[in-house]
């Protein structure tokens, strides 16, 4: 079964936590902080693979949980990190994030990976947190939280040049002709109901890859017939072979179809239109092709170089291919995202604590202390000791928070609410 699109929901796990534990050995008096850091939660990875060409087995993983890492021990032992899950996809693989519509990976050669969801950090021991003035503190770290994302997955074939046409105009017999693939041949429409890719193998003619798209109709960049199901599979193609049907068999105007399908190529999306074409008149061998050719001709406006063929009896492909190869070497690629799908770069962030939290005035004696770096902060923090309050209240200090407060208008005694918990504001 052909599966190009899932969608899934992945999370990493959580870094495990480190403790509080104190070195106790004999004859070995005040043996200082001895608690281990916790290990790293698991990654969500994806790796390309060659060897698959769908994405089935990920239509029945709805969510895919990554596992917690081992919390720290004694002794200063660190937690055993927990293993990443590593998930195999055809190469050609996009991961987009269903909620934003950013592309998270585009997967296009064999063994590439790509970490999706990093596993969380795990805490640090209160052996990281000993001072000159605080020799034996009380307080760890709690690991961190892992990441959940709601993935759409798609699969966009890499092919170098793409055939489209109507259905039955000869698509799938020109590409067993050129080719070692084998689609299913046969005289009604809509034969091909899934993509076919070969690699072009004729003498004297470099070689390259070519997709069979199934037949494209009046409205497929709206959906209609297989529609952009399948138009995404030539959205990496560089080249489109456009083949039309020069006999009567069809019973449509081959002109006409000729605009038709430009038309949907120029209302669908990643600038398909603008790709070069070679257009290729089939089924000359047909006793009417060569009048309805010299029509077509004196119709067309030469935008693209045509060449006459019949995929059946092999005429004119050895020439059309070389010329195939030719306009490949010559034409860059095409962007593949829109300027809303852009791929994660690596971006280094300077901290501004104006941005860090929101204080926001509940009433004249509360006040609401929020933001990603405040859930950041009571995620790692562990608040059954006196020692954890205190460090939070000091990291809480340390971004401006208090600062930011008596500026809203905080007075001594007010209440101060930070996350599920309550503080009084002291002056």
């Amino acid at each position: 079964m052909f599966i190009d699109e899932v969608k899934i929901q992945i999370k990493s796990g959580k870094g495990g936590d480190g403790i509080v534990a104190f070195r106790r050995e004999k004859y070995i008096p005040n043996g200082g902080p001895s608690g281990g850091d916790g290990g790293k939660g698991g990654s969500i990875i994806f790796e390309a693979n060659e060897g698959l060409s769908t994405l089935i087995d990920l239509r029945y993983m709805k969510h895919v949980n990554a596992k917690p890492g081992e919390n720290g021990k004694i002794k200063n032992m660190h937690g055993k990190d927990a293993e990443d899950i590593i998930i195999k996809v055809p190469v050609g693989t996009i991961c987009y994030e269903e909620d934003t519509n950013r592309v998270i990976c585009d997967l296009t050669k064999h063994g590439e990976r790509k970490t999706v969801a990093k596993g969380g950090r795990g805490g640090r021991g209160n052996q990281h947190f000993a001072t000159p003035r605080d020799q034996a503190p009380k307080f760890q770290e709690n690991g961190e939280l892992g990441k959940t994302y709601n993935l759409r997955i798609e699969l966009k074939l890499l092919a170098d040049v793409g055939i489209i046409g109507f259905p039955s105009v000869g698509k799938s017999t020109l590409i067993s002709q050129v080719t070692g693939s084998r689609p299913k041949i046969a005289p009604y429409p809509f034969t091909t109901i899934i993509p076919n890719l070969g690699v072009v193998d004729i003498e004297g003619v470099k070689s390259f890859v070519l997709a069979d798209m199934p037949g494209l109709i009046e409205g497929a960049s709206q959906g209609l017939g297989l529609g952009f199901q399948f138009l995404k599979h030539i959205e990496r193609t560089k080249v489109l072979l456009h083949v039309i049907d020069m006999s009567n068999e069809s019973g449509r105007d081959a002109y006409e179809d000729y605009l038709l399908i430009n038309h949907e190529l120029e209302t669908y999306k990643y600038h398909l239109r603008e790709r070069p074409q070679i257009v290729v008149a089939n089924k000359m061998d047909l006793p009417e092709s060569e009048e309805n050719y010299k029509k077509f001709l004196e119709r067309y406006d030469g935008e693209f170089e045509i060449y006459p063929i019949s995929a059946l009896t092999r005429e004119g492909l050895k020439l059309l291919m070389l010329k195939t190869s030719e306009l490949i070497d010559k034409t860059k690629a095409f962007q593949l995202f829109d300027d809303n799908e852009v791929l994660d770069e690596l971006i280094v962030r300077f901290e501004d604590n104006s941005n860090l939290f929101n204080v926001e005035k509940i009433d004249d004696v509360t006040y609401n202390v929020s933001g990603e770096k405040i859930d950041f902060l009571l995620s790692r923090s562990n608040f059954m000791t006196d020692e954890s309050v205190m460090k939070f209240l000091h990291q809480l200090r340390k971004i401006g928070v208090e600062d930011a407060l008596r500026q809203a208008g905080a007075k001594n005694t007010d209440t101060i609410k930070v996350g599920d918990f309550e503080f009084e504001f002291v002056e």
